[in-house]
C-alpha cells in the first residue's frame, strides 16, 4: 500500500489546483481523507499519547504546545510517513497544487514534525519565520498539516484559523478533525493560529504532523523575519502589548538560533524560562497592588 495517494489525488489535481491558488485569504485547500483509512488509522495509532522529556515544550506568552522533531525518535511508522511528505513524488505533487516550482523538503523538521496541545493549549494567530534557520537561502513557501484526532469534539476549539492580511477578521475556520489536512502558502501576511485555549478533557490532545518547505533563494537579501504574532480585533491594550513583547523575545531569540546554530530546545527552553519570569513578576505586583 503507497503511504500517500497519488493516484486518488492526481485525478482532481488540476481542479484543486485552481481553487488553492485562488482560495481567500491567501492560497490554501483543506482536504479530507488526506490518507487512505488504513493509513491513517494506523498512524493515529502509534502517535505517542503523551510528551516524554525528548518533546519540546513551546511555552511562552504567544503559543502552549509540544513538538517532536527528531526523526529519529519518531514511531517507526510516522517516520517512514514523513519521509513519503518529504520525497520527490510528494514534492512534485504539491508543486502542481500550490503552482510553487523548485519546493525543497526539510529533513530537519525545523519547528515542524509532530506536535501536540492539551488543555489550555493554544498558538496565537502569527505569520510564519519567513528563512530556514540553517539554510541561510531557504525561503519558507508552503505548510502541510495533518491532523490525526480519532474523536475530537468541535466544542473543544482548536480549529487552525486564516486571517485576512490587515488582522481586521477570520475568512476560515477548519476544525482539526481525523484524517483532515490543510495546505497553505506561508508568506508575510498569511497570518493562521489556533488562538482559543483548547478546552478538551484531561489526557486528550489536539495531535498533528507538521511539514514545512522551502525554494532557495540565492538572490533574496531581505533580512530574515521571525514568527510575527498578531493581536486580535477586540483584545485588550495589555494582551496586545504583551503579545508584542514576547515576539521581540521570539525575535532575538530566532536571530541568536541561527547566529550559533541553536537547536528549538535551547531557545523553546529559554523563551519560557524569560515568561515565566515575566509571569512571576506580575503575579507579584498584583499581590503587591491588593495587599
Amino acid at each position: 500500500m503507497p503511504l500517500f495517494p497519488y493516484d486518488r489525488w492526481r485525478q482532481h489535481l488540476s481542479a484543486l489546483a485552481s481553487r488553492y491558488q485562488g482560495s481567500a485569504p491567501f492560497p490554501h485547500a483543506h482536504l479530507v481523507d488526506f490518507f487512505d483509512p488504513e493509513v491513517a488509522a494506523r498512524a493515529a495509532a502509534v502517535f505517542p499519547a503523551t510528551v516524554s522529556a525528548e518533546w519540546v515544550q513551546y511555552k511562552h506568552y504567544n503559543e502552549n504546545k509540544a513538538g517532536m522533531t527528531k526523526r529519529e525518535l519518531f514511531p517507526p511508522f510516522i517516520g517512514s510517513l514523513v519521509d513519503e511528505l518529504n520525497s520527490p513524488a510528494f514534492l512534485e505533487w504539491l508543486s502542481e497544487l500550490t503552482g510553487i516550482d523548485g519546493l525543497l523538503a526539510d529533513s530537519s523538521l525545523e519547528g515542524g514534525g509532530m506536535h501536540q496541545s492539551g488543555p489550555g493549549g493554544f498558538l496565537n494567530v502569527h505569520a510564519d519565520f519567513t528563512m530556514h534557520h540553517h539554510q541561510k537561502h531557504w525561503r519558507r513557501r508552503v505548510n502541510v498539516i495533518v491532523y490525526l484526532n480519532r474523536e475530537w469534539d468541535t466544542r473543544w476549539g482548536g480549529a487552525i484559523e486564516l486571517w485576512d492580511q490587515q488582522m481586521s477578521r477570520c475568512v476560515v475556520r477548519v476544525p482539526p478533525l481525523f484524517n483532515h489536512a490543510v495546505i497553505f502558502n506561508t508568506d508575510e501576511t498569511s497570518y493562521h493560529g489556533f488562538p482559543d485555549p483548547l478546552t478538551c478533557p484531561a489526557g486528550v490532545s489536539r495531535r498533528s504532523l507538521a511539514l514545512y518547505y522551502y525554494t532557495l533563494d540565492e538572490a533574496d537579501d531581505s533580512i530574515p523575519r521571525s514568527t510575527n504574532y498578531q493581536s486580535r480585533p477586540g483584545d485588550t491594550s495589555l494582551h496586545t502589548a504583551l503579545i508584542w513583547a514576547d515576539k521581540q523575545a521570539v525575535h532575538l531569540y530566532s536571530k541568536l538560533k541561527s547566529a550559533l546554530g541553536l537547536s528549538d530546545d535551547f531557545a523553546s527552553r529559554t523563551l519560557g524560562a524569560i515568561n515565566e519570569r515575566i509571569s512571576g513578576e506580575r503575579k507579584s505586583r498584583r499581590q503587591d497592588r491588593d495587599a
